[in-house]
């Protein structure tokens, strides 16, 4: 992507009138960091802040904040959040991602390539990142230790190909907390004025980037004392629902709770667990477990793909249910002698699946994921699978467990305790109190 860089030298200059000196240098996530992880339907990656009495300041880690979430599954695609941005505060749809660390907005820096949007491409503050702030390194650690000071540009590629190049910033972000108070911290955002869209791309201003790393939202609030490092969702499987940071909003002994796995700290991964089907074993086992809500679908690893597909394919072989060959929604479909309505009209001949963790040697709970958190309709009326095959897309070896799987649970990633969290919950309903009902 250094091509790109330099393709566009001529343009940094009007960035450069506009925000200030120019320091060229180019940060990629890979790997660990990637974010978009499908190819149907993705959706699917020390602070500043104002001054609060001191009374208000010694509340912060008790409150929390609520976001409502709109979008859904299927046939939307994608999940997003309404976060009011700058000052004076404007509207922006953003994409959770537990799966990546930087929140962007498409920029008016000016822009060299911006995708269709739902609101103006945001202003940028003049408020610059320099490249030896700690927060430069969370973005382009091989770069923090240039000399040159001015400012902190990134470059983030996601797992589709897509990409957002930028430049970093401070910017106040306005919430309403669940103590009945308003905070507006500075937090640090990525100004991104060039994006190239994956096939999965989906029309919103940005990405919430919800991950564990110290530039996350998660993180900054956090080190702010405005929340605890917590951040949790409740999707719906009906469409919207909420997401949350703090601890406050749920019911922690009502949740079952497995450890995050320090062998791979930089997802949100419970590390590795066995398939069950029909709540016995498949005996496939070994594996790496990731949850990341940048991705609208559920994806197995090829040797579990295929083994779901061939158990699947058995236990069908004597219902009246056909492949649905002439609908491509999704890899696998299949129809009935007549259009199915909702997931309902075919439940019974599908079963339940789990995933089973290992936590020290015991076992610890099981994720469920009922035929209603992995199957979808499609606007043809065939029922298709919501599982896909990983290693097809590039995935290799991990397991994602998208939205589709994690549909009416609360889901909490607890990073003050190092933990996973998730419950049966109703998730239309946005949480007023202290727990999740």
């Amino acid at each position: 992507m250094m091509k790109l860089v330099k393709q566009y030298k001529v343009l940094w200059f009007l960035l450069l009138m506009f925000l200030g000196t120019l320091t060229i240098s180019k940060c990629s996530y890979r790997g660990d960091d990637e974010r978009r992880s499908a190819q149907y339907y993705y959706r699917g990656r020390p602070m500043f802040s104002r001054a609060f009495s001191s009374s208000l300041l010694s509340n912060k880690v008790a409150s929390s904040i609520v976001l409502p979430v709109f979008g859904n599954v299927y046939p939307r695609g994608f999940y997003y959040v309404l976060m009011h941005i700058g000052e004076p505060p404007r509207p922006y749809f953003l994409d959770p991602d537990t799966g990546s660390d930087l929140t962007w907005l498409q920029c008016d820096a000016p822009c060299v390539h911006c995708t269709r949007a739902p609101h103006p491409l945001y202003k940028p503050s003049n408020d610059l990142i320099h490249s030896r702030d700690p927060l430069c390194a969370a973005v382009q650690p091989e770069y923090y230790k240039l000399e040159s000071p001015e400012q902190c540009d990134y470059e983030v590629e996601y797992a589709d190909g897509g990409s957002s190049l930028g430049v970093l910033l401070k910017d106040s972000v306005s919430f309403n907390l669940t103590d009945g108070h308003r905070s507006s911290p500075r937090v640090a955002i990525g100004c991104g004025y060039d994006q190239i869209p994956g096939p999965s791309h989906h029309p919103l201003d940005g990405v919430l980037g919800l991950g564990k790393g110290k530039i996350s939202i998660v993180s900054q609030l956090s080190d702010q004392g405005v929340t605890r490092n917590v951040v949790g969702h409740c999707l719906s499987g009906q469409g919207g629902g909420y997401m949350f940071f703090g601890d406050n909003i749920y019911d922690s002994s009502r949740l079952d709770w497995t450890p995050m796995s320090r062998q791979h700290s930089k997802h949100y991964s419970p590390g590795f667990a066995e398939l069950m089907y029909a709540r016995k074993t498949t005996e496939v086992e070994n594996l790496f477990v990731v949850f990341d809500s940048g991705s609208s679908y559920t994806y197995f690893a090829s040797q579990a793909y295929h083994a779901l597909i061939s158990l699947m394919t058995r236990d069908l072989y004597k219902t009246s249910l056909k492949d649905a060959i002439d609908d491509d929604t999704l890899p696998v479909c299949w129809k009935g002698k007549r259009p199915f309505k909702s997931v309902r009209d075919v439940r019974k001949y599908f079963k339940p699946l789990a995933l089973s963790f290992e936590d020290g040697g015991r076992s610890a709970p099981q994720f469920d994921i009922p035929p209603e958190n992995y199957l979808i309709i499609s606007v043809k009326g065939s029922v298709c699978l919501g599982i896909l095959n990983g290693t097809e897309v590039g995935l290799q070896n991990y397991n994602i467990i998208g939205d589709i799987s994690m549909q009416d649970k609360v889901v909490v990633y607890d990073n003050e305790k190092d933990r996973i969290g998730w419950a049966p919950a109703h998730c239309d309903k946005i949480p007023k109190g202290k727990a999740v009902t």
